[in-house]
């Protein structure tokens, strides 16, 4: 969709003032999906140049807000990466183009990418107009359906996933209304060496939540634990399925990743 109001694109490098109408353009392949009428700039992030996969020196990974899911796909050889990369329900043009920043930023309950980062105690780097940074968990990056904690003019440029966290097991579970839809529920499971597990909810609800759990949880103890966590209105209800039927998914795959995980 052409972007009729945009009357100028710059360099992000060059990019000194944050106006009103201004917005970061990553891979753009949902901004140029539906009308933006408040935009009159774009910010390209293209020729950065940041690493699209780093190793830190302490170990995990470092996943460049510009990184592709093309490029996340091919250079992280792990199933639950490989899975969340194809939960997205769009062609090899789109994963040559979206990015894993853009997906976080949109912050669709869908986003498969809030998802894998949340699983995996995901932290965000993010950086202001004055090149202040601040880190944000992921958990805590997506408030609800649409809405982040960046500020006007603020950045995501990165999002680390610690080393601890990418040697646990994996479990993945997802649901949608019809074949190759949209998330209507996605449930990640992982296990600790010691035994800890977590179970990470998102899609089914406006922003990602997660259940921790010391050892392994009984079917009672993880059911209980989603009705203690998850309120009534953080359940999504759109096109993509009701409330009801999204919480009767998210039991049933939780419960299904549970009992992998054992």
């Amino acid at each position: 969709m052409d972007l009729n109001t945009v009357l100028e694109v710059c360099d992000a490098r060059d990019h000194r003032e944050w106006r009103a109408g201004d917005a970061w353009l990553g891979g753009g392949t949902e901004l140029f999906s539906a009308p933006r009428p408040r935009l009159r700039r774009l910010v390209d992030l293209s020729r950065m140049g940041w690493p699209p996969l780093r190793r830190p020196p302490g170990g995990g990974l470092e996943i460049a807000a510009t990184c592709t899911i093309t490029q996340l796909s091919d250079g992280v050889d792990r199933p639950l990466f490989r899975e969340c990369c194809r939960a997205f329900p769009a062609a090899f043009k789109i994963w040559n183009q979206a990015t894993v920043g853009g997906n976080l930023c949109t912050s669709l309950p869908a986003g498969p990418m809030i998802a894998l980062t949340a699983a995996l105690d995901g932290v965000c780097l993010l950086r202001s107009r004055t090149g202040i940074e601040r880190r944000v968990p992921v958990a805590d990056f997506v408030i609800g359906a649409g809405r982040t904690v960046l500020r006007p003019g603020e950045l995501l440029r990165s999002v680390t996933l610690p080393a601890a966290a990418l040697a646990r097991r994996t479990a993945f579970r997802q649901a949608s209304l019809y074949g190759l839809g949209r998330s209507s529920a996605l449930v990640i499971g992982t296990s600790d060496s010691d035994g800890t597990q977590r179970i990470t909810i998102t899609a089914a609800t406006t922003h990602p939540f997660q259940l921790s759990f010391a050892q392994r949880p009984t079917r009672t103890e993880v059911a209980a634990a989603i009705d203690h966590t998850i309120p009534d209105e953080a359940w999504c209800d759109d096109i993509d399925g009701l409330p009801r039927w999204r919480r009767h998914m998210t039991f049933r795959l939780a419960e299904e990743i549970r009992m992998e995980l054992a």
